[in-house]
């Protein structure tokens, strides 16, 4: 879809706007006490969980220990841990002391009586049970998803980003700090089901009594919360070795019995897909913690190194091309977009859940990236170009910061359009993919703000686009280039921006292609046809307008 010629109307409806849009939203203590790193938070760097929890299909509930080992930064005695009813946070032990805590909410204080000596290493240990919230929409809201197979065995997951992790187990949940030296997840479950997690299974408990096994899965590298995951079901296992960049990846897969046969055939796409965001955006980040795609009750996420999966076991998503142009029948959506989020969500993870376009938009882009490498890179701007249509220009992309809320879902789609358009500007698709890759080196396993990522890009580029991401992500309307012809001459400049916004364009002038840089004020240039036909280049999301309607 092309925005192309706007009309009067639109115009002075868009300009009237304010030039940044408010979202609107009353926020509660709750939601600043979960989207706010507290000072019950900053005191204490998180270094190591160790989640323990045995899971009950039959009464759909949760038990459990987790141990959370931490690094004093400064001196404190007060410590947040998060908790979301109805699950309850019973105990908490340090030193073998049990401790006083008190609930607020989803909130939970805990007063330490030990000592806390800044750079030591302390441990709490947090005992927990429930009947964590169901999902009734997942992967969009949060919670756990209780299913049966065909066969009537029990087929349970957990999907939690936005709402968080805290809805079914103990953690400090936020995004600035993940668990440096990893995570070790035991998961018990009924001896007939198997649980897979994230990380590498080191060990399997069978108790013949209790008719139940305990699975083991340690992750050497750090983890976002949201990330961490349990899928139960009567799996079975298949797998591969990469080459990859990095020498030998462990690829496998964790599909239901009943689907072995289908998966094998559609899980070809998980090496094509490691084979073209290798290339764009360098090596696989969790090579110690393998890669896994493991067959969930609801369409999939990216949970780091246990990738979820559940669009039928067809192209597209769940068998339809989003961008109506046949380009996205032509890969499996959830393993392609879901392994994505390797780099940009695990890799590179937003700090605060406002700048969620750092996940969304550059993995909505890795769609693209996909169809370039393997078809050609006017295949994935068809595809690109397709997405447009399910842009709303609603609200702002970024969210309010503090309070965890995203902000408009066109950070898919719009982030898409506008990381398209940012490569075009570059104009250059290797230093392009040198920022791709530099990227994910720069912030190799780190949170990032949105700045860090638009100042990283704007240096390597050597372009200011601070501008551009003011308008794509802190604004809604959408520019408009406004040109007339007068003796020989165009007349150009943008409309409908943010101050400052001076974007460079490509434009045609009867078929000749022609770069300019347009700001806000008029400027002329020499074409020497009178009646020229003027058309915007149609990978830049942009309007035009010809004001003298010739």
């Amino acid at each position: 879809m092309r925005f192309i010629l706007l009309s009067f109307s639109l115009l002075f409806c868009l300009s009237a706007q304010a030039q940044m849009f408010p979202h609107g939203e009353e926020f509660t203590r709750q939601d600043t006490l979960r989207g706010t790193i507290t000072p019950e938070r900053a005191w204490w760097d998180l270094q190591y969980y160790h989640l323990e929890v045995t899971v009950d299909p039959e009464t759909k509930s949760l038990s459990g220990k987790n141990t959370v080992r931490y690094k004093v930064l400064e001196d404190a005695k007060r410590m947040q841990i998060d908790l979301q009813a109805p699950m309850q946070l019973t105990k908490a032990v340090q030193d073998g002391t049990e401790l006083e805590i008190e609930h607020e909410g989803n909130a939970h204080f805990i007063t330490l009586k030990a000592s806390q000596k800044v750079g030591e290493e302390k441990e709490v240990v947090l005992t927990f049970s429930g009947t964590p919230v169901e999902a009734i929409r997942p992967p969009w809201d949060g919670g756990l998803t209780w299913k049966k197979d065909s066969n009537g065995l029990p087929f349970i997951a957990n999907s939690n980003q936005g709402l968080g992790a805290s809805i079914w187990w103990p953690n400090k949940d936020h995004m600035y700090d993940e668990p440096d030296q990893g995570v070790l997840i035991s998961v018990t479950v009924p001896e007939n089901l198997m649980d897979v997690s994230n990380g590498r299974l080191i060990g399997t408990d069978h108790d013949k009594v209790a008719k139940t096994k305990t699975y083991h899965w340690e992750v050497k590298n750090p983890i976002n919360n949201y990330g961490i995951n349990i899928n139960i079901g009567d799996y079975v296992h298949f797998g591969e070795k990469y080459a990859g960049e990095k020498g030998e990846l462990d690829m496998d897969y964790y599909v239901l019995r009943e689907n072995l046969k289908k998966a094998k055939k559609q899980f070809a796409d998980a090496p094509r897909m490691m084979e073209a965001f290798e290339h764009w955006f360098g090596p696989y980040p969790f090579y110690e913690d393998s890669y896994k795609l493991v067959e969930a009750p609801y369409l999939g996420m990216e949970h780091q190194s246990s990738v979820t999966y559940g669009n039928a076991f067809a192209n597209g998503y769940l068998g339809r091309d989003l961008s109506g142009t046949g380009w996205g029948l032509k890969f499996d959506f959830i393993i392609i977009h879901e392994s994505g989020h390797e780099w940009f969500a695990n890799n590179i993870t937003y700090r605060d859940i406002a700048d969620m376009w750092v996940h969304e938009g550059f993995t909505s882009y890795s769609e693209n990236l996909f169809l370039d490498y393997f078809y050609g890179k006017e295949a994935g701007s068809a595809y690109t170009l397709g997405l447009r249509k399910g842009i709303k220009n609603d609200i702002p992309i970024i969210g309010t910061y503090g309070v965890n809320q995203e902000g408009s879902g066109d950070m898919y789609n719009k982030g898409h359009n506008m990381l398209h358009m940012i490569r075009q500007i570059v104009n250059d698709d290797e230093k392009w993919r040198s920022i791709l890759r530099g990227l994910n080196s720069e912030f190799y396993h780190k949170t990032v703000s949105t700045r860090q990522i638009e100042n990283y890009i704007s240096q390597k580029a050597g372009i200011n686009l601070t501008p551009v991401f003011d308008q794509y992500l802190r604004d809604i309307r959408i520019p408009i280039f406004s040109y007339y012809l007068e003796e020989g001459k165009l007349f150009y400049r943008w409309e409908n921006v943010v101050d400052g916004f001076d974007m460079p364009v490509k434009i045609y002038v009867d078929g000749e292609e022609m770069n300019l840089k347009p700001t806000q004020r008029w400027q002329p240039v020499d074409i020497s046809q009178k009646n020229a036909k003027i058309t915007v280049d149609k990978d830049y999301y942009v309007g035009s307008m010809n004001i003298s309607g010739n």
